[in-house]
């Protein structure tokens, strides 16, 4: 089935770094946009609401709003989480916690949400903004990484129950100079620090513009991208 000929999108996250920018690609294509941010300050071309994606009642709240807002979403966009950087042995599981509420639970709140209306109604995109340490364990990054992996493995599985109808892609950014380092709990790492450059969350935006984009037969599952001096 040929989608509509404006398309509704949600962005999780939307109001920084690459949620951000996917938001204004979208605007600029000419589709209608909302976003969910635990940060409210102004600048976005849709309707922002803010929410904290690691309370399950804040997300079910923001569900409904932005249901009533713009209807059942074309796109949903998974974006909205944080990084950690501590070790295992010394790491504060509460904190832990935290991040799997934020960066996965929150996921799989969004997806129940929204999900069986896209199928439906008979199309839809779901993208997930995951990251390449979700194959490359790293010193500290096991926390961090264990969401991505989680992240990976529920996307592949939405992708089997949801085809054709709904298109399921993943995209796999290396480093992107956004705050995401800033942001982090625990950790002093930068972009200039890991020494490898960075993706713009401009250039991330890019890839998921040209995913929604492609055809209606063709999927792009994973995308991979990092900046060319990357190792890992």
């Amino acid at each position: 089935m040929i989608g509509p000929s404006i398309r509704k999108a949600i962005v999780t996250g939307g109001n920084s770094g690459i949620g951000k920018s996917i938001m204004h690609r979208f605007s600029d294509a000419g589709f209608k946009t909302a976003a969910g941010d635990i940060n409210t300050s102004d600048g976005l071309p849709g309707p922002l609401f803010p929410v904290d994606f690691a309370r399950p009642a804040e997300i079910d709240s923001f569900c409904k709003k932005v249901t009533k807002t713009i209807g059942v979403p074309d796109i949903l966009v998974c974006n909205a989480g944080r990084g950690i950087h501590e070790k295992l042995a010394e790491g504060d599981p509460d904190q832990w916690e935290h991040i799997f509420q934020l960066n996965v639970f929150s996921t799989f709140r969004l997806i129940r949400a929204f999900v069986p209306d896209m199928v439906q109604k008979g199309f839809g995109d779901v993208i997930f903004i995951s990251s390449v340490s979700s194959s490359h364990a790293y010193p500290y990054g096991g926390i961090y990484a264990a969401t991505k992996a989680a992240v990976d493995k529920l996307a592949e599985t939405l992708r089997l129950e949801v085809q054709p109808s709904v298109r399921v892609t993943v995209i796999h950014p290396g480093v992107v100079d956004t705050n995401f380092f800033r942001d982090m709990i625990n950790g002093t790492q930068t972009p200039e620090s890991i020494g490898w450059g960075a993706l713009t969350p401009g250039q991330v935006a890019d890839a998921v513009l040209f995913a929604v984009n492609q055809p209606r037969d063709i999927t792009l599952n994973d995308i991979v991208m990092r900046p060319s001096a990357q190792v890992m």
